[in-house]
């Protein structure tokens, strides 16, 4: 049997113990935190398509994020070669993509997906980006309940690691 090795970092919520193979490293930090480089992506349910993206360094730091294609089945997203290169891509379908989750304090039913600005992944190098959208077919902003699959439609997200 393979023991995997973990980390304690300490979020809002107390300290998490994170597997390696969870980390995320993202070379030019995130819009509005790109001195942030290095985050655990923590499932927040087994059954959820919700994860946090929690700041190793800063316990302040971190955002829900979201599996999109749960909610929006033709999300679609642009990734140009500079990206694709700084990720380390080989191919495209190594990426996993994922967006930011607004959560109104005490209104969990006004949550909303904000699809301009998706994180891409490689999931083989745990290696991501922030990659805003211009040009996109959905308006930027998707309420969760207006937008949710229908019941036994969802999918599970692909996982990193």
């Amino acid at each position: 049997m393979v023991q995997k090795t973990g980390r304690i970092i300490h979020s809002r919520v107390g300290p998490l113990q994170v597997e390696q193979d969870r980390l995320v490293y993202f070379p030019k930090g995130l819009v509005g935190f790109e001195m942030q480089r290095e985050f655990a992506l923590v499932r927040v349910r087994e059954d959820s398509a919700f994860f946090l993206l929690q700041s190793c360094t800063d316990p302040a730091l971190g955002l829900m994020v979201a599996d999109p294609y749960v909610y929006v089945p033709d999300y679609r997203i642009k990734v140009g070669t500079p990206e694709q290169e700084l990720l380390r891509l080989k191919n495209i379908r190594e990426a996993v993509v994922l967006v930011t989750v607004t959560i109104p304090a005490g209104k969990p039913e006004d949550a909303v997906l904000n699809l301009v600005g998706p994180l891409v992944i490689n999931a083989r190098l745990r290696r991501g980006m922030q990659v805003p959208q211009n040009q996109m077919r959905h308006p930027p902003r998707v309420h969760l309940a207006a937008g949710k699959a229908k019941s036994g439609d969802e999918q599970v997200p692909r996982e990193i690691g």
